[in-house]
């Protein structure tokens, strides 16, 4: 018998959002941890606000959408308001009620603006760490470091004197450099490329500290791009650990960490410089074979390409390969962000497959 096609629809739904979630969607276990986290920076989020005056959007609900416009690639505010106001899913995840009115996308993102600072997202990355201590290598590591395109064209890049003519429209044939030129759109980022016979944009540089193990982020944060950016990022990641007296037995890098400045601050930390030897440099490798000759250092080599998941999944997953925003600061908050948000999405497959 063929069914009526009904367009007159009830009034009332009796279904709560969380009746409609499947008991298995991958969501509800990172919502549970997400509301664990929040719950202990309660306090934190309390100091961030004035005691009287107009309620604004709840810090727990903007970082959840925060959350969720990374999980499913949302390019925009606007498109996250738009989602939230018909995806039950969504309402369910940030906590709204099914009747409830969507906030107007620039209220959400000035609302937003509140919360980026480095303190409150590396507390928040933290409380996600911590969730995985159980899974998380305590001596082996991986660093690396990726370009992150700022969101600044290549005719904002103008001399700092204000001499160009043309105000930077044709530029092809002039010799740019960050000494003489900045953007006028980010003047955080600089003129960069990651090797030879690629193009030069304007551009950050994030940097990873993964452990071994289970390929986790165990630290992240940005730097202004140039030569030595990831050689100082990745000391100043080992060093914040050593300086806590966390144990860093193993770092693996790339050929491009082969350096003696490097090496031999890793040695003076008593961390073993696991890193690819580059035999074309001039004067050859800083790794030698009271290195090479372990088998710890072949493991770190095969350990050392999962930090490319990492990378992958934040680039096309979490929409880092050309941010939005500006600011060095601000570029950082986000990098951090993708990072918390990565071990958020691993730690229930790690914990699924131990059982």
């Amino acid at each position: 018998m063929r069914g009526d096609d009904q367009q007159q629809f009830s009034v009332f739904s009796y279904v709560a959002p969380e009746d409609r979630v499947p008991a298995d969607h991958p969501l509800r276990v990172i919502r549970k941890a997400v509301d664990e986290v929040l719950h202990a920076m309660s306090r934190q989020f309390d100091k961030l606000y004035a005691e009287n005056g107009r309620p604004s959007i709840p810090p727990e609900r903007l970082f959840r959408a925060l959350l969720l416009q990374v999980f499913y690639s949302i390019r925009s505010e606007r498109m996250l308001m738009e989602q939230l106001n018909y995806n039950l899913l969504f309402r369910w995840f940030v906590g709204m009620e099914m009747d409830e009115p969507v906030w107007n996308h620039a209220v959400f993102s000035k609302n937003r603006e509140r919360l980026l600072n480095q303190e409150v997202a590396r507390s928040f990355f933290d409380r996600v760490l911590k969730q995985a201590q159980e899974h998380l290598s305590d001596e082996h590591f991986t660093v690396d470091g990726t370009l992150i395109e700022a969101w600044a064209s290549q005719k904002s890049f103008q001399k700092k004197d204000g001499g160009d003519a043309g105000g930077g429209l044709n530029f092809h044939g002039q010799k740019r450099t960050n000494d003489t030129h900045a953007s006028k759109s980010d003047p955080d980022a600089k003129l960069y490329r990651k090797g030879h016979g690629q193009e030069s944009k304007l551009s950050y540089l994030g940097h990873v500290l993964m452990e071994n193990r289970h390929g986790l982020i165990v630290d992240a944060m940005v730097t202004h791009a140039d030569g030595t950016a990831e050689r100082d990022a990745a000391m100043l990641m080992v060093h914040k650990r050593w300086k806590k007296r966390l144990p860093v037995r193993s770092l693996g890098a790339d050929k491009a960490y082969d350096t003696r400045d490097l090496v031999q601050v890793l040695r003076e930390m008593q961390v073993r410089p696991h890193v690819t030897q580059n035999l074309n440099r001039r004067g050859g490798s800083a790794i030698d074979r009271r290195t090479t000759r372990h088998a710890g250092y072949q493991i770190s080599q095969k350990k050392r390409p999962r930090i490319e998941r990492a990378f992958g999944w934040m680039k096309s997953i979490g929409g880092i390969r050309k941010v939005k925003l500006r600011g060095l600061l601000k570029v950082d908050w986000l990098f951090l962000m993708n990072a918390a948000a990565f071990n958020l999405w691993r730690i229930p497959k790690l914990k699924a497959a131990e059982l």
